[in-house]
């Protein structure tokens, strides 16, 4: 008998058609510019607390008006939230906050840390306010963006998680000791989320760096995930990273698997990769063919099909955001009309919803300030400008305000149907929630570009292009502007290029081998840094003969290759465009 989904009588009204012009519930449509401030006051009342009353600790206890470490010692708030000052315009901050970073940040630690949440928090936000460090009026050193010292400590804290990834399945550990690698008994247990949520940070710094070996790393373990689906398309939410055996077999698109899929739509779009979006398309052809009921997605067991828990994850919220960076804007909509109607019963979205029973599921009452649904309403606000998505963001501020602000910050809803709180305040809160309510009510941050404005940055590579729109965002909010990935790296035929030009330029008389070099008065000249040249002298001939035909300008635009329609930010690209 085909499972039917019944849905109570009050959550039929999301299945009727929007109506566009529906005023907030006092007649009003919400006032962006009265909500941009209140976020921004919400934002300074969480932040001054952590940094009065919790820093260096990672995160602050609002209760208690005190901090503590919970991911690592990394004083992690601090990390997460240095993009969003410089999103709210807070060119002063971002500077000293910096300097206090390198001052007082150390990997070099004897910690248990998890390798998914210090690529997501830590390696992000540092990479993202490397990115954004010029824009914050920082002074950057020569060869930014390929250098800097946030760059730097990017680099570093990455590397400490790469022993994680030393399985013989290359997928990931979900824990390491930032001083001695993966301890002995390890768990090798990880969550498909903690396998497939590397390639947007790895990528971005393989390509600032010049290192491929992150990248690399990040490639083999979605390829992996990819090799384990099941015979009907599905995935997990566990498995082990030694055997490649799944261990916990319940398929969805919420906790555990969420960033898998969000990962591969957008390091589709980072790194222009036909092969990524591809897999996405098909997950979500089995998505929807096993998973998607009355527009909501409910758990299944990843080899029959069979539902499993018909509930509603609030992690689940990010789904329509991410339907919109592929266009998929209708389906997207419904979703999210089912999800905000959740919302709108408990004043936030609890954990887990039980769906036929239109209720809470037992301790799992809770809502710890995600943003998921904001997140989704951000996205989705650039693609249709329906206001019903602003009413969502005017919501969030006042249940935000009214249920969880205390003296020292916000505190997170252990219990949606009473108000109790706990005493916790996620860094996230600063990073993802806060900075999407901001941009939802923000319409000309910079961060919304549409190309219309541009800085022209000169490389060790040449010039590049940044600053122009088309951020993507990781899944902690961290925004990584995507054009610095091409200023970093050169083409072979470039390379040899300029080999070439400089030899004829000190006339030295060329050799056939590229491995024997004149020596001048000076001492030998060296090649500049990049890729590996080829292993012999007629592949080194034929690509310059390639390079003859072929030249590469300095400044060039990536072409949109995908003959599918990607959103940025709801911006949408055809491959004819």
């Amino acid at each position: 008998m085909p499972f039917r989904l019944l849905v109570p009588f009050g959550l039929l009204c999301v299945l009727l058609p929007l109506h566009h012009g529906a005023p907030g519930p006092d007649g009003t449509a919400p006032d962006p510019a009265h909500y941009r401030e209140r976020v921004k006051a919400m934002f300074y009342h969480a932040y001054d607390s952590y940094l009065e009353n919790a820093f260096p600790y990672d995160e602050l206890r609002p209760l208690t008006c005190d901090g503590h470490d919970t991911w690592g010692s990394f004083s992690l708030t601090l990390i997460d939230a240095l993009d969003t000052l410089l999103i709210l315009g807070n060119v002063s901050e971002f500077q000293r906050v910096v300097e206090v970073l390198q001052d007082n940040v150390d990997f070099d630690i004897d910690v248990n840390a998890s390798v998914f949440e210090t690529n997501i928090r830590v390696v992000g936000g540092l990479l993202s306010a490397h990115l954004l460090s010029k824009k914050a009026g920082v002074e950057v050193e020569a060869g930014w963006p390929c250098s800097g010292p946030l760059l730097r400590m990017a680099e570093e804290a990455a590397r400490k998680l790469l022993p994680a990834f030393q399985t013989p399945t290359g997928m990931p550990y979900g824990t390491v000791n930032l001083l001695h690698g993966v301890n002995p008994g390890e768990t090798p247990v990880t969550c498909t989320a903690g396998i497939g949520t590397f390639i947007v940070e790895f990528a971005t710094l393989s390509s600032l760096t010049g290192d491929p070996v992150f990248e690399e790393v990040a490639r083999v373990a979605l390829m992996r995930l990819w090799e384990s689906r099941s015979d009907i398309g599905l995935v997990g939410n566990h498995i082990d990273v030694l055997t490649g055996k799944w261990v916990a077999q319940d398929a969805g698109i919420g906790a555990g698997v969420d960033s898998y899929f969000e990962y591969l739509v957008k390091g589709a779009i980072l790194l222009q990769d036909k092969k990524l979006m591809a897999m996405f398309l098909e997950y979500n052809k089995a998505i929807r063919n096993y998973t998607h009921f009355d527009d909501w997605y409910l758990w299944v067991q990843m080899y029959k099909g069979t539902v499993s828990m018909p509930v509603f994850q609030s992690l689940e919220a990010y789904w329509p955001g991410l339907q919109s960076l592929i266009g998929d804007i209708d389906n997207a909509m419904r979703t999210f009309l089912n999800y905000y109607t959740v919302w709108k019963q408990f004043g936030g979205l609890p954990e887990f919803y039980n769906i036929p029973q239109g209720y809470t599921v037992e301790k799992r009452e809770g809502y710890p300030l995600r943003p998921e649904l904001i997140e989704s309403a951000m996205y989705l606000y650039r693609a249709t400008g329906d206001p019903t998505l602003l009413e969502l963001g005017r919501d969030a501020v006042e249940s935000i305000e009214k249920i969880s602000k205390v003296e020292c910050g916000f505190a997170t809803i252990k219990d949606l149907r009473d108000h109790k709180l706990d005493n916790r305040m996620e860094s996230f809160f600063l990073a993802e929630t806060v900075k999407y309510l901001y941009l939802l009510f923000d319409p000309t941050n910079f961060i919304h570009n549409n190309g219309s404005t541009f800085d022209a940055v000169i490389t060790p590579y040449g010039e590049c292009i940044l600053g122009a729109g088309g951020y993507i965002f990781n899944t902690e909010a961290h925004p990584i502007d995507p054009a610095a990935l091409h200023c970093c790296r050169r083409l072979k035929e470039e390379q040899w290029e300029v080999e070439d030009l400089m030899r004829e330029f000190y006339s030295l008389k060329r050799n056939r081998s590229r491995f024997q070099k004149k020596t001048m008065s000076s001492g030998p000249w060296e090649p500049p840094a990049g890729p590996e040249p080829p292993s012999s002298p007629e592949n080194h001939d034929q690509a310059r003969e390639k390079s003859a035909k072929q030249k590469i300008p300095l400044l060039s635009c990536p072409s949109q290759p995908f003959t599918s329609k990607l959103a940025l930010l709801g911006q949408v690209f055809l491959d004819s465009s």
